[in-house]
């Protein structure tokens, strides 16, 4: 059965409480976690093969939904998304998780993929564009063009171009949803002695898109936002400190929580974003970083 979001307009917390008073017949009942629910919801998650999408893809899992298609490059998934995929089944939820091959930068190819899942579906709820690449250690002055180019195209365009895919059918199918682009913090800040001017742009631009988009989008009832995460000990990340390994205790003593991140500490505010938990939150940026803009 088809769960539709809650509507705005129904009664929750106090206003359920006033209600409740006056209709003596109606009994009580916690509705915040329902709001958190995403029973029966499709999502569609992009650099979903390993690190922060897969995270995020299996966390829509554990919190009702039907069915999350991952979006990567790889021919074939990878053992950290078979490992997944296998825990998922465990739960014995019935829910599904699906891997498709795509190049996030192919717009029609992108459309197409939507378009089919939405058709097999009969929804997506969620779209999450979390495919991206990092780059460092190259000056500004010398940074080359093809180089510089990738990185846009893949951060920026890929980001666009899934949320035009999902947006599409969201729009198509008269269907509420959440869009969430994955940013960072290098998107407000420089990072400190690094040399990521290609990363910096890529993730500012991700901003103004979920803004822009949000603006248009608010009267469809399509919601759009952007997460964006402080330092991440991911797999990427993870061999970037072996090659240099003073920078692991940098990024630590960057914020005031003196660690970096796990990639589990960006569950909530997927879920939240996902869920009619933020049912008037579009256009926003959330920062997930331990406190670093605090300094």
């Amino acid at each position: 059965m088809s769960v539709e979001p809650i509507s705005p307009l129904a009664p929750l917390g106090v206003a359920a409480a006033l209600a409740a008073e006056s209709n003596p017949s109606i009994t009580p009942h916690p509705r915040i976690w329902d709001e958190f629910q995403l029973s029966d919801r499709v999502g569609l998650v992009t650099g979903a093969n390993r690190g922060l999408g897969l995270e995020m893809a299996l966390v829509l899992l554990e919190a009702g939904a039907r069915a999350v298609y991952c979006i990567d490059l790889p021919a074939e998934p990878g053992e950290e998304w078979q490992a997944v995929r296998a825990y998922a089944q465990r739960m014995r939820s019935g829910a599904r998780l699906e891997y498709v091959r795509q190049d996030v930068t192919d717009q029609a190819a992108m459309w197409e993929v939507a378009q089919k899942v939405a058709d097999k579906e009969g929804r997506i709820d969620i779209g999450i564009a979390a495919a991206g690449i990092a780059s460092a250690g190259k000056n500004c002055l010398d940074y080359p063009a093809d180089e510089f180019r990738k990185a846009l195209d893949i951060n920026a365009t890929g980001a666009l171009f899934t949320a035009q895919a999902v947006g599409r059918q969201m729009d198509r199918l008269g269907t509420p949803g959440s869009i969430i682009i994955v940013a960072s913090v290098a998107g407000t800040i420089t990072l400190k002695d690094m040399k990521t001017i290609p990363y910096n742009t890529s993730k500012s631009a991700l901003l103004q898109l979920a803004r822009s988009m949000a603006c248009e989008l608010g009267p469809k009832r399509i919601r759009v936002n952007t997460v964006s995460p402080g330092y991440v000990c991911t797999k990427m990340t993870g061999l970037f400190i072996e090659s240099q390994p003073s920078v692991s205790a940098h990024w630590s003593s960057g914020n005031p929580l003196g660690r970096i991140a796990t990639p589990d500490e960006m569950r909530g505010v997927i879920i939240w974003l996902s869920s009619d938990a933020s049912s008037f939150c579009t256009g926003s940026d959330i920062i997930v970083d331990g406190g670093a803009h605090s300094w």
